[in-house]
């Protein structure tokens, strides 16, 4: 998925999430709800930004939901970096399903 999402292959991300996804929109703020809004979230966000993101851990934890330790770089279209850290995404599954994900920032410790 992974691949995928710095490939910009929305379609392939999109098929992995259930119909009615919860997706968080960590750029401009609020959530989006369903594969329409969240294309269309990443259609504005690659038209100004050009972000990647590559998992270095997953952790499963106990709720059933897994966290994935992420290294994450921000780029202008021009190339200039804006932002280069970790986060982590937090996903919980339905029907084997991404049915929302969260982002969380690290723990300082980590």
């Amino acid at each position: 998925m992974y691949t995928a999402f710095n490939a910009r292959d929305i379609d392939a991300v999109l098929s992995e999430m259930t119909a009615d996804v919860d997706w968080p929109n960590a750029w401009e703020g609020g959530r989006a709800q369903g594969h329409e809004a969240v294309r269309e979230y990443w259609t504005r966000q690659w038209a100004a930004i050009d972000p990647t993101v590559e998992p270095v851990a997953f952790t499963a934890r106990p709720d059933g939901s897994v966290a994935v330790d992420v290294h994450q770089v921000v780029r202008g279209l021009d190339g200039a970096l804006i932002a280069d850290g970790r986060v982590i995404h937090v996903y919980a599954f339905r029907d084997g399903l991404i049915a929302r994900m969260d982002v969380e920032e690290p723990d300082v410790a980590d």
